[in-house]
């Protein structure tokens, strides 16, 4: 298949919803691409819908109730079908419509809102699927170009000062503030963007996942112009 993933040893690029669901994960691949070139007017279909809050989900019924051109209805229709795909899959997909995220500034430090590149973390055996229609796209960022915020010394002895507490307490912390989940890119990494209209497959971390999880974060939305963001 020829397109931008598949020199990408992190990606693995696949052409069906079966083959992106299917498809273990191994070795260093913690991504995986259902690469499409889709048709459809997805900047109608964002135009038309009504924007209540910063991030707006948007449910099938509100979809079928707009009108819209027939490039329109194509991208509702695509929109639609992966709904679907997923929630028969037993996923529970949600579409958003997002103007922006909430901002994390308690700790300026290490901030843990979903623009500072983070995993996502489970207690059981799943994974998190993410589709931009329309918008700025979302990131990942290969394991090796990562490093964990804890770990970076200057970070660590400004949450030991913020904790308090005695070591052992420390690390469980870390962890009940999310600390532990974000990463900072080192000198010279080369993030992935993730473009549009394909659905990804991000590793999580849980007890089963036999390899590392996928380093990713939101992207900077464009000024007044809103994402169509579909995630589970």
């Amino acid at each position: 298949m020829n397109n931008k993933f598949s020199d990408k040893h992190q990606i693995r690029v696949v052409s069906t919803f079966s083959e992106l669901v299917n498809t273990d994960f191994k070795g260093i691949t913690n991504a995986i691409c259902w690469y499409r070139d889709l048709a459809g007017d997805f900047k109608e279909v964002v135009s038309k819908l009504q924007f209540e809050q910063d991030i707006t989900e948007v449910c099938p019924e509100q979809l079928l109730a707009l009108q819209l051109s027939e490039k329109g209805h194509l991208a509702r229709q695509i929109i639609l079908n992966d709904l679907q795909l997923l929630t028969d899959f037993g996923a529970s997909p949600s579409l958003n419509l997002i103007k922006s995220y909430p901002r994390d500034d308690a700790f300026d430090f290490i901030p843990t809102d979903v623009y500072s590149y983070h995993v996502d973390r489970s207690a059981i055996a799943t994974d998190t699927f993410l589709c931009t229609y329309y918008g700025a796209v979302s990131e990942i960022l290969p394991n090796d170009q990562a490093e964990q915020k804890i770990l970076i010394p200057e970070i660590r002895e400004k949450l030991k000062e913020l904790h308090e507490g005695s070591d052992v307490e420390f690390e469980s912390f870390l962890e009940e503030y999310y600390f532990d989940l974000h990463y900072q890119p080192k000198a010279n990494a080369k993030p992935i963007n993730l473009g549009l209209g394909h659905i990804w497959r991000l590793a999580v971390d849980h007890p089963q996942q036999k390899v590392l999880p996928c380093v990713h974060r939101a992207p900077e939305e464009k000024e007044d112009e809103y994402r169509l963001l579909l995630i589970c």
